[in-house]
């Protein structure tokens, strides 16, 4: 899932950087989200594997 943030925010960087600023805007509100989705499941995975020792 943070691969998939990465690839998007390079699309908007590239979008942004030929002019696209719609397109660009919308790949930085994916790639944040899939971000912030990746943080939640690494950190409930996190305490879930702290809680089975």
């Amino acid at each position: 899932m943070l691969y998939y943030a990465a690839i998007f925010l390079v699309i908007a960087l590239v979008a942004a950087l030929f002019g696209f600023g719609g397109i660009a805007s919308g790949a930085v509100g994916i790639a944040k989200i899939l971000f912030y989705i990746f943080i939640v499941v690494a950190l409930v995975s996190l305490v879930l594997g702290l809680i089975q020792r």
